[in-house]
């Protein structure tokens, strides 16, 4: 089992879901079972974090370069305020990262990045402006 899960993940996984199903425990892959699931987890906190970082990307961009504002910058702040809500809805126990400050700082650093490239500026502030409640209040528009 140990070779298929490193020479073909996807006939990996679905092999070990037969096993599952068919509840042949003895043959299933553990210890790479857990580390997938590790992964699951991981990865969603990755995409809420990333999420999260293009919203204050974003928010930033506007702030800081009001002659860009248009629709379409509104249309992606909404959008990505929406799919943030959307995916802790998706996974309840991701809202306790948007109270975790050492998390939300790693993202706000990763917006710092994201719109220092997009804008081309280096002019924003490296701790966060915005609390969580206010980021994601969709009539919240920094000035």
């Amino acid at each position: 089992m140990a070779n298929l899960y490193t020479d073909d993940i996807v006939a990996w996984a679905d092999q070990q879901a037969a096993l599952l199903r068919s509840e042949r425990w003895s043959l299933l892959d553990i210890e790479h079972l857990a580390e997938e699931i590790d992964d699951v987890g991981k990865t969603e906190k990755h995409r809420l974090a990333h999420r999260l970082a293009v919203l204050w990307c974003h928010l930033l961009t506007w702030q800081f370069q009001p002659t860009r504002r248009g629709s379409s910058w509104r249309l992606t702040i909404h959008e990505q305020r929406r799919a943030l809500r959307r995916e802790v809805a998706a996974a309840p126990s991701l809202k306790a990262l948007l109270h975790n400050d050492v998390w939300l700082d790693t993202a706000w650093s990763d917006a710092i990045v994201l719109a220092v490239a997009e804008s081309g500026l280096a002019v924003f502030p490296a701790a966060r402006l915005w609390a969580i409640m206010q980021t994601l209040d969709d009539q919240f528009w920094p000035d």
